[in-house]
């Protein structure tokens, strides 16, 4: 049977990450990733997961609302997730088959469970929820941690799109409607952003501004190299379309050597 274990204690960032899903957030969160939630979209990145697993245990940081780690499971992978929200993670125990997968509340940056996974994963831009490089960089010793050796770490994640600002530019609008305006602000000294929303809900303003820090395939290498890591393989997407530059996001695996 699944279990829920906590790790006490705050690190760096911990209360800024809490208050993103809190309250509404948290109930429309699976509504907002609807569209990632189809056979289409997730079969492929199932496929390759599984593959990577190897028969053996799999770690996914920022588990969520289940969104991929579900799935996995069902493909018969064991599923261990770490998740920093509580009511993410309560809205995963409402699904089919969560009571195979356990979770330990905590931040992934820093949070260790017991045993070792032949894979771990984050996904989904999430890396770009540490907001610091340091909390980075911990997160990637943290997964050489808890590899197996010969174990993959797989992020998926985007490229950061600065060539669409002229110069001069910080603000990059992403969607603009009658009843909704979104938009990203970018600090190009420390790699910060934000993406802000504004929303009219009867008759009413809604905002809300998400922080992250946008990161580069060189610079998720570099870390890679600190953790003990080594790229093993880069592609744009889960359907392993070749890296190049136009591609928007990429889908990479680091690999800890066997002799680790």
């Amino acid at each position: 049977m699944a279990c829920d274990r906590a790790i006490t204690g705050d690190t760096v960032g911990d209360h800024g990450r809490r208050r993103l899903f809190r309250g509404t957030r948290r109930a429309t969160y699976d509504d907002s990733t609807a569209g990632l939630n189809t056979d289409e979209v997730l079969a492929p990145a199932v496929d390759l997961l599984a593959r990577l697993a190897g028969g053996g245990r799999a770690l996914e940081l920022g588990i969520g609302t289940g969104r991929v780690a579900l799935p996995l499971a069902r493909r018969g992978v064991p599923v261990h997730g770490i998740d920093l929200s509580r009511a993410m993670v309560a809205r995963l125990r409402t699904k089919p088959g969560a009571e195979t997968i356990n979770v330990t509340i905590g931040d992934f940056a820093t949070t260790r469970v017991d045993g070792a996974f032949s894979l771990v994963y984050l996904v989904f831009n999430t890396i770009s929820n540490l907001t610091t490089q340091d909390e980075q960089v911990a997160c990637f010793q943290n997964v050489a941690a808890h590899l197996a050796p010969g174990g993959c770490f797989l992020i998926e994640v985007g490229v950061p799109e600065l060539r669409k600002l002229p110069p001069g530019q910080h603000v990059l609008p992403f969607h603009v409607s009658p009843t909704k305006f979104s938009f990203d602000i970018y600090d190009f000294a420390i790699q910060a952003m934000s993406s802000n929303y504004v929303e009219v809900v009867n008759g009413r303003g809604e905002y809300t501004s998400i922080p992250f820090r946008y990161v580069w395939p060189a610079e998720l290498d570099l870390m890679a190299r600190i953790a003990g890591l080594r790229l093993r393989d880069r592609w744009e997407d889960w359907t392993k379309e070749p890296f190049t530059a136009e591609s928007r996001r990429h889908v990479s695996v680091w690999e800890k050597s066997v002799s680790s």
